[in-house]
């Protein structure tokens, strides 16, 4: 059984990791004297951020880990399999992480190594790449959760780190990210934090400069214990950025972090605020060090309203997967959970096993102060403000141990308090457009939504119901309304109607104060709010739009394009490439469906519909091809003709496709007319979304897509 307090360190540490982000994301780059002279002591986030759009620091540890569950090899993971996970998830040269060009962004350099066929652990390597390009700061920043995902275990860490790390670095790039994946699984079971970075150095040579540079720093903290500015003096003299060349090289960022380590003397927020106000690249260092406090000092170490409340448990994504861009943390922390017992060989404590078997993306709020990025607004938005509280509670649950406790006021009964968790998002509802996020919904007509809800004993009479609401209408759909009884959990469902065309952007609860007209307080607690079942709607292009961003990040509504020209003309989506191109909608994790696909090829002899689409090299396409044929491919880092047969197309002619999925087998059908079917008996896919895709000059016109 994995310990209780590794799943809640996981937690801890992923959450930390998320804190540290967003306290150095606003100031990264910055040098020492124009942080004090903009915030002074800055003891807190410099930003207060609408909703913080995404980041590289947190897409890198996410989507790399998935490697482990796609390349089902464990601990006996290779680089390769890494690459393939950055091959996958990204986006082509948008997106995801910086993309400075080649040789100068390491990432983007190591990228396309791969798209052209070099292998890993070459793609990264000085041999390959030179010194400059292979020992920025990347082989440490997107390390943390090889770390979390072994805890207790430094030598697993140190082993998948250095697998991981060397696809896209080499030498002292990798290095940092053995030393900091072994020291945030080190942390899970020692607390002295001279102990911790010892067990990292272990693990990687004590003559690299890497190694040199932590030692000194520790030498320099035990002689001037008093002053973390004079150790950042010598820093700045000695291991500055002058003298490591390349836009942000690792030495100088290490070099800061080991100063936090140790000025900051245990503290999370002395120690994350130290590492923030030297600058450099503060997102990364301060993401670093504050995983490795969070597994440290555990959640009762991370202060609440200073540092969780202004997130709200809500992380956004940048990947090429735009329902797995939308994302709870404590849905990352549970998959990461997931991962480390199966690494570790054991089973997950109740209630985490049936959470992560069943509903990985739920609102269960099992994690000590977790509230699942849940919001409140009154259903009628022109009434006056409404004042908000949200406590995660042993008061009561409905399952496991802990609950969501939600008070609102002032309320009537006219106007129902809506309770709810984002299902979809737009431009607007962020601060900025950092690493270009773009988004699917995470729930769809067809689908039921389940909830608990629970009044105790001295709260109000209230009546409740659950509701999803529609984003281009503003149509709120909802179940029956019934009165709670109070200390008295009741569990509620809604299966959403069948809509063409819709889009859900909000599910939850909608309460409503019984009582005669005066206004009062709702006073609630909710549980395992969560959605299963089919998926049954149409996406209809007329009525998608351009989700403007700012003038260089555009996308179009529902989708997530991987490469190529998107664009919507009379009432069509419009895709076209010189080289390759897809783009893709619908969730991660749908299984067995069938989706119909009404396409007009307009140049070119490759248009594809794609089913059971896991990422960019993982998915299967009934398609229009050369000579006249109809296909069923295999995309497995590279499109495979499966099986074919002859059908005469041509261009600027409409043509209805529809793909079947049922377990391994897949079945092809072309205007109504059964025309291919195969069973994929080599590491089938089972489950992902869908999309449409073209090669080699090709252009497609889109119109509709009909899931069932």
């Amino acid at each position: 059984m994995l310990k209780k307090e590794y799943v809640e360190g996981i937690y801890a540490g992923w959450l930390a990791k998320i804190i540290g982000i967003r306290l150095g994301a606003p100031i990264e780059g910055w040098t020492y004297e124009q942080i004090k002279k903009m915030y002074g002591e800055c003891t807190g986030y410099p930003v207060d951020y609408k909703d913080f759009a995404a980041d590289d620091d947190s897409n890198g540890p996410l989507f790399f880990l998935r490697a482990l569950e796609d390349s089902n090899k464990e601990e006996d993971l290779e680089a390769q399999d890494v690459a393939e996970a950055l091959l996958n998830y990204a986006p082509f040269e948008h997106g995801f992480f910086w993309w400075g060009g080649y040789g100068i962004s390491t990432e983007h350099t190591a990228y396309l190594n791969l798209r052209n066929g070099m292998k890993a652990p070459m793609s990264g390597s000085i041999a390959q790449n030179g010194a400059t390009t292979a020992e920025q700061i990347g082989g440490q920043i997107f390390i943390d959760t090889w770390g979390l995902v072994t805890p207790g275990n430094p030598d697993l860490a140190a082993k998948l780190a250095e697998k991981a790390a060397s696809v896209t670095h080499g030498g002292n790039g990798v290095y940092g990210g053995i030393f900091v994946a072994a020291c945030i699984s080190y942390a899970f079971v020692e607390k002295d934090m001279r102990k911790i970075i010892e067990k990292g150095l272990s693990y990687i040579p004590q003559d690299s400069e890497y190694a040199i540079v932590v030692r000194e720093i520790m030498e320099f903290y035990d002689q001037h214990p008093q002053s973390w500015e004079e150790c950042f003096k010598y820093i700045r003299e000695n291991r500055g950025y002058k003298r490591y060349p390349g836009m942000c090289h690792i030495i100088p960022n290490i070099a800061v972090m080991i100063l936090a380590l140790m000025y900051g003397e245990g503290d999370f927020s002395d120690t994350l605020n130290i590492c923030n106000r030297c600058g450099w690249d503060t997102d990364c260092n301060v993401g670093n060090v504050a995983t490795i406090m969070g597994v440290r000092n555990g959640l009762e170490g991370i202060d609440y309203k200073q540092w969780r409340a202004p997130i709200n448990d809500f992380l956004a994504c940048s990947s090429v997967v735009g329902s797995l861009n939308i994302m709870d943390i404590p849905y990352g922390a549970a998959y990461i959970a997931k991962l480390a017992a199966k690494l570790a060989g054991v089973k997950l404590p109740a209630p985490f096993d049936e959470i992560t078997e069943k509903r990985i993306d739920s609102c269960h709020f099992e994690y000590p102060g977790s509230t699942h990025a849940i919001r409140v607004r009154r259903e009628d938005p022109k009434r006056s403000t409404l004042e908000v509280a949200l406590e995660n509670t042993t008061e009561s649950a409905h399952t496991g141990n802990r609950s969501l406790k939600v008070v609102a006021k002032p309320a009537m009964p006219a106007s129902g308090i809506c309770i709810y968790k984002k299902t979809y998002y737009r431009p607007r509802d962020f601060h900025d457009s950092r690493y270009d996020p773009s988004f699917s919904p995470t729930l769809y007509p067809g689908q039921t939504i389940h909830g608990s809800i629970m009044v105790p004993a001295y709260g109000s009479n209230v009546k409740a119901c659950l509701y999803v609401k529609e984003m281009r209408s503003g149509r709120i759909y909802q179940s029956e309304l019934l009165d709670l009884e109070k200390e008295t959990w009741m569990t509620l469902e809604y299966q959403i109607p069948e809509l063409d065309g819709a889009v859900i952007e909000e599910m939850g609860f909608c309460v409503y104060l019984d009582g005669d007209g005066r206004w009062g307080i709702v006073t609630v607690l909710i549980d395992d709010l969560y959605a299963d079942g089919k998926a049954a709607y149409s996406v209809d292009m007329s009525k998608e739009n351009v989700e403007f961003w700012n003038s260089i990040h555009q996308e179009i509504s529902q989708f997530t394009k991987l490469k190529g020209l998107m664009y919507l003309a009379d009432g069509q989506l419009n895709l076209s490439c010189a080289d390759f191109a897809e783009a893709y909608t619908g969730r991660h994790d749908w299984k067995d469906y069938s989706a119909e696909f009404v396409i007009t090829p307009v140049t070119g002899e490759w248009h594809m519909a794609n089913v059971r689409v896991q990422g960019a090299i993982r998915s299967y396409a009934v398609g229009l091809l050369p000579n006249h044929k109809v296909g069923i491919l295999k995309n497995a880092n590279g499109y495979k003709v499966l099986v074919d047969a002859d059908f005469f197309w041509e261009a600027g002619k409409e043509y209805i496709i529809k793909a079947e999925v049922n377990g391994n087998e897949i079945t092809a059908y072309v205007d109504g007319e059964k025309v291919l079917t195969h069973t994929d008996t080599e590491s089938p896919y089972l489950e992902g979304c869908v999309g449409i895709s073209l090669l080699d000059n090709s252009h497609l016109k889109c119109k509709s897509i009909t899931i069932r």
